[in-house]
């Protein structure tokens, strides 16, 4: 791969958009993500506490900021760096930075509520429902069952910012080609990914829909990514600014997760700031802070400091891999901080996400989607009994989709409808999640 290609900006669907003086094409990105209706919603989405009255407590919107600016620090430093390596000019060093950023601004755009156990909600009521399937899902090709069985905010995000947002259907939010790049973590489809989830770290999961294949290889050819084609279909390296999205992604969680657990009070500050500390060189001076909170705080910045610092120097010792599409890691795990990012994860997994009070409230998610969903899966049924016309719908289906602005524009196929239902439920801020369930009932 080479950095002439990987940094395209042209527009997706709009290559002759012209790019203003002063205002690069990833400025403009930025731009047509902050101000987008899913980017707001963001605001109101579970990090990793549902729910949580704490205002101190992260929530995807901010979550997605910080992770937009420690990536573009990362950008920064790796830009700087391969100018000085004589690898890429000035203007492309700045063009590094500001398509990392935007690619974290978008990263969890597609995020259901509830966070991760909300995508397992919604996949788990899919698996259910389809094996033994009944009304629109009997109609729905088996070839489309993996990607709704397994449903993945990853390939929701690129359905929005490629598809459903702004230019709908005509390109989404037509963001630059490097971008759109960026952001792909899982370039790949899910009957693809399913059938060779180890073989690449690219294909843990998967971050295509069906439909937004052929729109990403177009994407792919520009930019010059590698591809690999099997039964199942085609699939990418990926680009190499995904690891640096990625890693902003894992310093932020992994660094502001601690944060929150100290200020909810399911770790000690003894233990925040000792997993704080490992992830830089602490001065050995004594604090001047004058309170545990402030502290925590300080030692949050130099951690994020020290773990810009590790996976910068990752990425310079793995790059010709990187280039060449065989690097199959994350850089935090091929960091010198390898080892003090596994701790605090293990942390993490014994006294956060098995809280009891984020347990309930996940069980309290995971029902909220699963009667959201049953409830509003006969409107499909409905619609397809009609010949997809929605003046043909029961009155009381008419006034679900006029309650809660059930977008059915275009929907003429159990695919279509399908999507449909998942936009909708992914779409919902936690609060309206629970709103539209007790609107719908039992």
């Amino acid at each position: 791969m080479d950095w002439d290609r990987l940094l395209n900006t042209t527009r997706l669907m709009s290559p002759d958009y012209a790019e203003r003086p002063g205002r690069p094409m990833y400025m403009q990105d930025m731009d047509r993500i902050t101000f987008s209706a899913p980017f707001r919603r963001l605001a109101n989405k579970t990090q990793v506490h549902p729910l949580y009255d704490n205002d101190h407590i992260h929530h995807r919107l901010i979550h997605s900021i910080e992770v937009a600016s420690v990536g573009r620090s990362l950008g920064i430093e790796v830009g700087q760096w391969l100018v000085d390596e004589g690898r890429i000019n000035i203007a492309q060093r700045d063009k590094i930075a500001g398509i990392v950023q935007a690619a974290c601004l978008a990263h969890d755009i597609g995020n259901p509520p509830f966070g991760h156990s909300g995508e397992a909600a919604i996949g788990n009521w899919f698996a259910e429902k389809l094996v033994q399937p009944q009304g629109i899902l009997k109609a729905l090709e088996p070839r489309f069952h993996q990607a709704f069985k397994a449903f993945e905010g990853n390939a929701q995000g690129f359905r929005i910012v490629a598809r459903t947002e702004m230019y709908v259907n005509e390109g989404g939010m037509r963001l630059s080609l490097g971008v759109l790049g960026a952001f792909t973590k899982y370039p790949a489809t899910a009957n693809v990914s399913h059938a060779r989830p180890d073989t690449y770290c690219g294909l843990k999961k998967y971050g295509l829909f069906d439909n937004d294949a052929e729109m990403f290889a177009q994407v792919a050819a520009e930019l010059g990514l590698p591809s690999e084609t099997t039964p199942q279909g085609t699939w990418w390296r990926r680009h190499p600014l995904v690891f640096l999205m990625e890693a902003a992604d894992d310093i932020c969680y992994n660094i502001m997760d601690m944060e929150d657990a100290f200020v909810s009070g399911d770790v000690s500050f003894a233990q925040a700031s000792e997993s704080l500390a490992s992830l830089f060189a602490r001065r050995n001076k004594p604090s001047t802070q004058k309170s545990p909170s402030a502290e925590i705080s300080v030692l949050r910045a130099q951690a994020i400091t020290g773990a810009i610092t590790a996976c910068v120097e990752a990425f310079k010792v793995h790059y010709d891999a990187l280039m060449d599409g065989s690097f199959s890691k994350s850089l935090i795990e091929v960091s010198d901080k390898a080892d003090e990012f596994a701790a605090i994860k293990q942390i993490a997994r014994d006294r956060i996400f098995n809280a009891p009070r984020k347990t309930e409230l996940e069980i309290y998610g995971r029902n909220v989607i699963w009667r959201i969903m049953n409830g509003l899966m006969p409107v499909l049924d409905d619609l397809e009994r009609s010949g997809w016309d929605r003046e043909g719908l029961s009155p009381y289906h008419k006034q679900l989709v006029r309650a809660f602005h059930l977008d059915l524009d275009g929907v003429d196929t159990p695919y279509d409808a399908v999507h449909a239902l998942t936009d909708f439920v992914s779409g919902m801020t936690d609060r309206y999640a629970v709103k539209v369930a007790d609107t719908l009932g039992a």
